[in-house]
């Protein structure tokens, strides 16, 4: 994993056969993507050197082997931050924070309660690390932690232990990573269904602890829905073992309480997860609106209609203009098509510039998707939009994972990036769009930074949707994060002012925390900051996650002790 970015090294986003993204970047964001700065070298960092106690280490050691406890300077960085835009600036600049004193590999359950019992009889700070894609500030320790900090990387409890063919259901260790768990189902013919763009670099245990939702959840469900039972080590060293029902009437959910936790209550060690036969037919169909407005009337149309498309997403304008920037250049018969089309739309009197790019699937077998796609198509065409076939959901399809990569690109031309998305019912969802976009922009010009944001529908569901944007601002001063952070926190005011929620899929961590009261209420707040009390009250697991007193940001530049929750 790269440490200094997204994914692995030698993997990167090429503008070279891309020939609208130069001009479309410069003209929107104001940047030159040929002027670009120097890769980091780790060897510039000054990296501080480990904590660990000796006596701690001989636990740790005799606990696990030599080898799955590791203090070396790379490894320790690479599990300091996530991914977010504010660690990525962060560690490029050499500013580490507080590193992890040792990254420990158990290798099962067994090892994970004895790396447990250890840390907390040494009144150490425990912080689970997945894939490490985490966006919102999940994977550092508080700034002025003074204990003992241990990264726990769950990367070899990567098995599919067992598959219930007569119920559906698989056990899968929590480190597996997205591609290995869907290859090994796949020998089987089975598959989990749920795909986020971090698919390549993210877990199980990952997606479980930070409530995640995949491109094609319209179909499969959220991770929520996807997870019907766990094993969890808690900070008293015990299991919790929540057997794979599918439903119960025993109370307040235990298995609620876990998912989106976060590491706070304890580390997931595996779980049982519905699965799914490997569709006989899977496609996504491409189509074109005249409007965002309506595009977002079509995706609630399909919501309600007997159609259930895997995935139904629409772009806004602003994002569909990006979409065809980031394209390779027509050739051929391609060409033709594609200027035929844009000819038809224009003799149709279709404004070109407020064009929407939406993507549909369908799975299942052949006569089912026949029939969800006749469905579609008639709804599409109540809403005027019109087809335009398999082609551009094929390269969708290819590239749907390679959209992070952007973001370090841009990054190392002075543009800084960044996602936020949402969730409200239907009767509010152009009412958000709006006022997100309104107060980007506004934030932006006070800032007086160039900048660019976009968004598209990601997620439907009966009574609502997810909408995800992106947005980038062009400076590459001492001052970018301070003005991404004035950015940042307009859009996710614009959230919950207009009945959006904090996080669709992302988490809270430490980024969004400053916004949970007005999301769930202060009494809601309380709840959870005595569900943590009580299960870690040595605040020895991920402290300062979820619930966490101070600014957006604030762990980033800080030199303040640590907050406490009881704050």
């Amino acid at each position: 994993m790269k440490w200094w970015g997204w994914g692995v090294d030698g993997v990167a986003f090429n503008p070279d056969n891309k020939p609208k993204f130069p001009g479309f970047v410069q003209e929107k964001v104001g940047i030159d993507i040929y002027h670009t700065t120097s890769e980091p070298r780790f060897e510039d960092l000054d990296v501080p050197a480990s904590q660990l106690p000796e006596d701690l280490r001989a636990t740790l050691v005799a606990a696990l082997s030599e080898e799955q406890v590791v203090t070396e300077d790379l490894e320790r960085v690479v599990h300091a931050y996530g991914k977010g835009v504010r660690d990525l600036v962060r560690v490029r600049r050499g500013e580490l924070g507080r590193v992890p004193d040792a990254i420990l590999y158990p290798r099962d359950e067994d090892q994970v309660v004895a790396i447990v019992e250890a840390a907390v009889a040494a009144d150490a700070v425990l912080i689970p690390f997945g894939g490490g894609s985490n966006i919102v500030g999940a994977l550092e320790a508080e700034p002025g932690e003074q204990r003992t900090v241990l990264s726990i990387d769950m990367g070899l409890l990567n098995k599919v232990l067992e598959i219930d063919e007569n119920s559906g259901l698989a056990r899968i260790q929590a480190g597996a990573l997205g591609p290995d768990l869907e290859e090994q189902l796949g020998r089987r013919g089975w598959t989990l269904g749920h795909f986020p763009d971090s698919f390549n670099h993210s877990t199980l245990g990952g997606w479980i602890a930070t409530r995640s939702s995949g491109m094609q959840s319209d179909k499969y469900g959220d991770i929520a829905d996807i997870t019907r039972g766990l094993r969890m080590v808690t900070p008293a060293g015990e299991v919790v073992a929540l057997r794979p029902l599918p439903a119960t009437s025993s109370g307040p959910s235990v298995r609620e309480m876990i998912l989106g936790s976060e590491g706070r209550l304890g580390i997931i060690t595996e779980a049982t997860v519905a699965i799914h036969r490997v569709p006989e037919v899977r496609e996504i169909q491409a189509y074109f609106f005249p409007s965002y407005a309506q595009g977002l009337a079509c995706m609630q149309a399909i919501a309600f209609s007997d159609a259930a498309p895997s995935v139904a997403r629409v772009s806004d304008h602003r994002e569909t203009a990006f979409t065809l920037a980031t394209s390779k250049e027509s050739k051929g018969v391609s060409n033709l098509v594609t200027k035929a089309l844009m000819t038809y739309l224009k003799q149709r009197r279709w404004d070109l510039s407020k064009l929407c790019l939406s993507f549909i699937g369908f799975e299942g077998s052949a006569q089912h998707v026949r029939y969800e796609k006749a469905q579609v198509n008639r709804i599409v065409s109540e809403h005027g939009g019109i087809g335009v076939g398999k082609g551009p959901g094929v390269l969708y399809d290819q590239k749907k994972f390679d959209t992070p990569y952007i973001r370090d690109f841009l990054l190392d031309r002075g543009a800084v990036a960044d996602v936020s998305e949402t969730a409200t019912p239907w009767s509010s969802t152009q009412q958000v769009y709006d006022a997100v976009i309104a107060a980007a922009e506004n934030a932006m010009a006070e800032q007086g930074v160039a900048g660019y944001i976009m968004a598209h529908l990601s997620h439907s569901y009966h009574s609502g949707a997810c909408q995800y944007f992106t947005f980038a601002i062009a400076d590459d001063s001492d001052e970018a994060i301070d003005k991404y952070d004035a950015v940042k926190r307009a859009v996710q005011q614009a959230f919950v002012d207009n009945n959006g929620t904090v996080s669709h899929h992302h988490g809270v961590g430490e980024e969004h925390s400053p916004w949970m009261e007005q999301d769930i209420s202060p009494a809601g707040v309380g709840i959870q900051r005595s569900l943590f009390g009580a299960v870690d009250p040595g605040r020895n697991f991920n402290p300062g996650k979820i619930i966490h007193d101070g600014q957006p940001g604030i762990s980033s530049n800080s030199k303040q002790p640590a907050a406490t929750d009881e704050g």
